[in-house]
């Protein structure tokens, strides 16, 4: 058993929280929000985040922010933490800011991962998300259990950071990838096609992509998906907006041209602009419906 102080009990945070409860772990777990820290059965709730600290081996966060993780860890954790604790974020936040927690770390005694995740609220909940890591083999060895408890797949993507930039680089071919199923179904609803016929034939064909065969855009057609419950959100537009953001700051830093990468995140940032940042980043959907225009 392993004593976890877990930080962010949002959609994400209280399902991961139950699974490492349900793996026989310790948890203590703190959010701003009490509801949302007393909606995980099993847990201890503290008070005050510094009380979370308090004999934990291994502390977990789940921000939303890199604003809120930095502020979390120099002002509270890295001061109040037990001596040889490690530190696992699972938030998406950007590379350079994940490296110098990283580092700061290290100065205190402390072993630090960014560990950001895909998989959704359902993988969350069902204990099957993929763990994208940076950090040192022997704080990913430490970590393994829980990343066990948490998830089906847990992959060391190589030092600080290294996690981080493998999540903005796969969420970048997500929202391409998605954007792209999108138009094809819509092309095909324009040439009088069945969905469920495209997706019969595509699902099994070159086509095929998790966009598709598992978070289809389409209501009625494969695997219940967000657009068969009007797009509530799996993974909202903002955050997609959020992710592209990111990509696209790690593209200029490097160097890199990502022409598609851009145009999806104009396309998910007007989204946002128009108030749709809170529903499923698959109803991109509806934008590309809502240009193709009407027959006389």
């Amino acid at each position: 058993m392993t004593a976890i102080a877990f930080f962010g009990i949002g959609n994400m945070g209280a399902g991961m929280a139950r699974n490492l409860l349900g793996a026989g772990h310790s948890v203590t777990v703190f959010d701003l929000d009490a509801e949302k820290a007393g909606s995980v059965e099993g847990a201890t709730v503290a008070s005050e985040p510094e009380a979370a600290l308090a004999g934990a081996e291994v502390v977990i966060t789940m921000l939303p922010s890199a604003k809120a993780v930095s502020g979390l860890y120099r002002d509270t954790i890295f001061p109040n933490a037990e001596d040889g604790s490690l530190f696992i974020d699972c938030s998406t936040i950007d590379v350079e800011t994940a490296r110098a927690l990283a580092k700061e770390a290290s100065r205190g005694d402390h072993a630090m991962l960014d560990a950001p995740v895909s998989g959704g609220v359902t993988g969350a909940d069902a204990g099957t998300l993929a763990f994208m890591v940076g950090g040192t083999e022997e704080g990913f060895a430490r970590a393994a259990p829980l990343f066990d408890a948490m998830g089906a797949k847990a992959v060391l993507g190589g030092d600080a950071g290294a996690g981080q930039g493998i999540k903005i680089c796969n969420n970048m071919m997500l929202a391409i990838q998605m954007i792209s199923v999108a138009e094809g179904f819509v092309l095909a609803e324009s040439l009088g096609l069945e969905a469920s016929k495209l997706f019969e034939v595509s699902s099994a064909a070159s086509a095929q992509c998790w966009s598709l065969t598992t978070y289809c855009p389409v209501a009625g057609v494969g695997p219940t998906t967000p657009a068969d419950n009007d797009f509530k959100p799996g993974f909202s537009t903002a955050l997609m907006r959020k992710d592209l953001g990111l990509a696209m700051e790690a593209a200029e830093a490097a160097g890199a041209v990502m022409s598609f990468g851009e145009a999806a995140r104009d396309a998910y940032e007007r989204m946002v602009c128009d108030g749709q940042g809170d529903v499923d980043f698959s109803a991109i959907i509806r934008r590309v419906r809502a240009a193709v225009p009407e027959k006389n």
